[in-house]
């Protein structure tokens, strides 16, 4: 499935792509789905309550949730009675507007790791992103006023489905609920031309997690790591990649950020992006008011936004 969340009348809405270019509402549905128990006790003992509805309700009611979803989506297309949306009477948003926490992983891929200068990591380089980046496809990304070295990076994301602490690479699929496209931007000032290096920072200023156009099952994407990555700034290509030369592959990175913080539905890890971003082309090519981006990751979708 391709699951979507979107505006439409002014209200947000979660919607299901169908093959004809339209919209399954399913926001009333998930608002009435059970979060898994183990969502419950974990919300109650930090002193909050599950998400209400939206991406992150589905996410919460865990993988039993997202096979339903799918079961209800048939039926209502075999019944007659699905009330459908065009997706071009819906303005798309990040598919998890609000991520619990989205972790980047930095130089992952060896063409990357070289134009950068330096020797391939031995372990993964774990970089966050705040929450509040989070931007919506189709935004015109407003570049800070302090920023001249404002770079782009796309990159496959993976988004989380169930709690996951101290698991084994084998077991990873099973706490994967899809996947996402996501523009790892970056104020690179902040990241190479200060001392000590701001990359948190540099990697979260408003707007700089563009990420859509929806969520992809994971059922849709047998293999992560079978996948291309291309970025193309005003038409001209820019970024091509092949996830299958991640030197972290997905199970790899989800199982070894396991080891150190618990993984929660709705988070999302950024797997790292090929090489060809700005700063790292002679001469650098950082983004402009007026440009236009188009990221794609084979398989998973398109995302496509601009610069303000």
């Amino acid at each position: 499935m391709k699951i979507a969340t979107y505006l439409h009348d002014g209200r947000p809405g979660v919607g299901v792509l169908t093959g004809d270019d339209r919209l399954l509402p399913v926001a009333d549905w998930i608002r009435e789905t059970q979060v898994t128990q183990a969502v419950a006790q974990r919300c109650a003992a930090a002193g909050i309550e599950p998400a209400a509805g939206g991406m992150l309700r589905l996410l919460q009611a865990g993988p039993s949730a997202l096979a339903a979803l799918a079961l209800h989506v048939e039926a209502m297309r075999e019944t007659g009675h699905a009330r459908m949306i065009s997706r071009d009477a819906v303005t798309l948003l990040a598919p998890v507007p609000r991520p619990g926490k989205i972790v980047a992983i930095g130089r992952n891929y060896a063409d990357h790791a070289k134009e950068t200068g330096v020797a391939p990591f031995e372990k993964p380089r774990i970089i966050a992103k705040l929450p509040s980046s989070v931007a919506a496809p189709g935004t015109a990304i407003p570049c800070p006023p302090d920023v001249t070295k404002l770079d782009f990076e796309a990159e496959l994301a993976v988004v989380i489905g169930v709690h996951a602490r101290h698991i084994e690479a084998d077991d990873v699929p099973a706490v994967i609920a899809g996947y996402t496209v996501l523009n790892d931007m970056s104020a690179r000032e902040f990241q190479f031309d200060v001392s000590p290096p701001q990359t948190t920072f540099a990697k979260s200023h408003d707007g700089f997690a563009p990420m859509g156009p929806w969520l992809v099952t994971r059922d849709e994407v047998p293999d992560p790591q079978a996948l291309t990555v291309e970025a193309w700034l005003n038409g001209e290509p820019m970024q091509h990649g092949h996830t299958s030369d991640m030197l972290f592959p997905v199970n790899t990175l989800i199982a070894y950020l396991s080891r150190f913080m618990t993984l929660e539905p709705g988070d999302v890890v950024a797997t790292g992006t090929p090489a060809g971003s700005g700063a790292f082309r002679n001469p650098p090519r950082y983004l402009r008011a007026g440009d236009k981006l188009r990221l794609e990751v084979s398989g998973v979708g398109v995302l496509e936004h601009g610069i303000a």
